[in-house]
């Protein structure tokens, strides 16, 4: 599947909402942000950064996994049996092979989501029946996953590991500069904040297990 023929992020933003019954007014105020920046989402006039985009799919009841799909869903949908759930993902896979993305992804297959603040997000591959971002994650030089400075929080598992590059992690009161080769993991529920202040993009492969 090539990124061309993915639906806009803001588009399927606005689908989702719209499945849910929410106002965009009632979803801006859900995350505390303007309604005009939902809006210039919604119609791609502007990208959110990591921290609004899991403030907005958390409000709506779904994991960024679910934006990177490029079918409709049905309104009220969820992936099929528990989280992580072996069997299940084994019967997606046989009920409908198509809708994965895998077992090999191309380099020029990636999905993509370009965010605020200068992340874009890869996705590596999907199984079906599971709640995890599979992602290689770009900061570029400035980048940062929340562009007010702001930590953010969100329900979750992640972990990562840098190829190239520096990342600033703070996690809590800490703050921790990852190099080539360092790794990290924790609980997303954490208050933390990605900022990449070298000159060199920062690269790195990411898996954030969001459960439903």
């Amino acid at each position: 599947m090539s990124p061309a023929s993915v639906p806009s992020l803001g588009a399927r933003i606005r689908q989702t909402r719209l499945a849910r019954g929410l106002s965009l007014r009632a979803l801006a105020r859900e995350i505390g942000v303007s309604a005009s920046l939902v809006s210039q989402i919604e119609t791609g006039k502007s990208q959110p950064s990591v921290r609004t985009l899991y403030a907005i799919t958390t409000a709506l009841g779904i994991s960024v996994e679910a934006l990177f799909d490029a079918r409709d869903l049905p309104a009220g949908e969820a992936s099929t049996g528990p989280p992580g759930a072996v069997l299940s993902a084994l019967a997606a896979f046989t009920a409908d092979p198509g809708h994965r993305i895998g077992p090999l992804v191309g380099q020029g297959e990636r999905e993509t989501l370009e965010l605020d603040s200068g992340v874009v997000w890869e996705r590596l591959g999907h199984v079906p029946g599971t709640d995890v971002d599979f992602l290689l994650v770009t900061y570029r030089p400035g980048g940062s996953s929340s562009g007010s400075g702001h930590l953010m929080r969100h329900a979750g598992t992640e972990y990562g590991y840098l190829i190239s590059g520096e990342l600033v992690l703070t996690l809590g009161f800490g703050e921790y500069t990852l190099r080539p080769g360092d790794a990290v993991c924790f609980e997303s529920a954490t208050p933390h904040r990605y900022r990449n202040d070298g000159a060199d993009p920062a690269v790195g492969v990411w898996f954030v297990f969001s459960p439903a």
